[in-house]
């Protein structure tokens, strides 16, 4: 059994989205609801979030970006950037919070504190660009953990796995001529998926040429399609790129069940993509894995997902 921490703050609950938007403070409670259930809680280090030191944010992000966000969330107006992107007066500082639950979680695992870990954090991250906020996210939350990876602790090469069912349009292009971290995303496209990117020719630019792989999946595809694409994109990757810590963008919504995508990947699916990770993480990053939250919005469907997650973290 291996010791996996688990980014829980109650404070995630104030950043406060409105009636009936999807990216919801119900759906930590859903998540947290279902790993009691499964009594893993107890198995859990529980990781209480700080606040993000802000030069690692700017470690990602202008600062220009960042002052404005701050404006704007202090302000009281509702949205940023795009209507799509709900906020409050507590949003900017649930941004930190968030960022800092996932660079505690790397350094305790760093530390060898635990061995890996599960960030159930809010808001979410891989849409954000350099400077502009994208679908519900305002800091590149697994952008920022990799640069910190590489300057605090000595990292050469992260790996990202991205399997939330929109393309994490904001990490590819942060990352986009960077050979130091590759990125693989598998995703729904083309049909009306936001955002529109993520296409199979991306494959980054200039230095990072390679370094950034797309599978797009056609809407309606399920389990044998995903099976069949990251054995034969992801597994040879990282085979030659040899991650030395892997980072996963989680999010839960290409299930079947999930109103926010037309993709028909099971329960079962969503197991094997992360035993997969996992197999990698073993073979190639010394079990190394830290999973940061992004989509999934099904109340129903998130409690059992994130507890076979989680299980799946704890069997390593």
């Amino acid at each position: 059994m291996k010791k996996t921490g688990y980014v829980h703050d109650l404070r995630y609950l104030l950043h406060d989205t409105g009636p009936y938007h999807p990216e919801m403070s119900e759906r930590l409670i859903a998540i947290h609801e279902g790993l009691r259930k499964a009594n893993l809680l107890e198995q859990l280090t529980i990781i209480p979030a700080s606040r993000a030191d802000l030069k690692w944010i700017l470690a990602v992000h202008d600062h220009d970006y960042v002052r404005r966000f701050e404006e704007v969330s202090l302000s009281g107006n509702h949205y940023f950037d795009d209507q799509d992107n709900q906020i409050c007066v507590e949003t900017y500082e649930t941004a930190f919070l968030a960022v800092g639950g996932i660079l505690d979680a790397v350094q305790m695992m760093m530390d060898q504190k635990i061995d890996n870990a599960f960030c159930a954090i809010r808001p979410p991250g891989h849409h954000a660009e350099v400077d502009k906020a994208m679908g519900f996210c305002y800091f590149n939350n697994i952008a920022i953990a990799a640069r910190y990876l590489q300057s605090e602790c000595g990292i050469e090469r992260v790996g990202i796995v991205d399997f939330d069912v929109h393309h994490g349009n904001g990490t590819e292009h942060i990352f986009q001529s960077d050979p130091s971290v590759f990125y693989y995303s598998i995703h729904e496209h083309p049909s009306f998926a936001y955002p529109g990117t993520g296409r199979a020719f991306d494959e980054g630019t200039l230095k990072g040429f390679g370094f950034t792989k797309n599978s797009p999946v056609l809407p309606g595809r399920g389990d044998d399609n995903y099976k069949s694409l990251i054995t034969r994109d992801l597994l040879p990757a990282f085979e030659r790129f040899k991650p030395e810590i892997i980072l996963v963008s989680t999010g839960f919504d290409a299930h079947v069940g999930d109103e926010m995508s037309d993709m028909n990947l099971t329960t079962e699916g969503f197991s094997w993509i992360m035993e997969t990770i996992m197999a990698l993480a073993n073979h190639h990053a010394q079990g190394r894995v830290v999973s940061i939250l992004e989509g999934g919005y099904s109340l129903k469907l998130l409690p059992e997902l994130a507890a076979n997650h989680v299980s799946i973290l704890l069997k390593g």
